[in-house]
């Protein structure tokens, strides 16, 4: 079953947030109030469940857990910031 969870959330992190909430306290645990795994589920959903394994599993940010929360960090900077682009055009003179 975690190995299920860990692949529906590389594709799909929100519903593996769902999935957690629903089916375990695994992010009541992490967070002592709701607005931080809200506010994660809306704008970082990945960096949400990395520190949510981190305090689950280790009970700090240190280590391997380190490790995954910055790369999940940097998971979500990129997928919201992949999409725009700047289109430069040069006129000729």
């Amino acid at each position: 079953m975690p190995c299920l969870v860990t692949l529906i959330a590389m594709a799909f992190p929100r519903l593996a947030i769902i999935l957690v909430v629903i089916f375990s306290d695994y992010l009541g645990r992490a967070y002592e109030t709701i607005l931080w795994p809200v506010l994660g589920f809306i704008f970082m959903p990945m960096t949400t469940l990395a520190y949510a394994g981190a305090i689950n599993e280790r009970g700090s940010l240190s280590g391997i857990w380190l490790v995954l929360f910055v790369l999940a960090v940097l998971y979500d900077l990129s997928s919201v910031s992949g999409g725009s682009s700047v289109i430069v055009v040069r006129s000729r003179r």
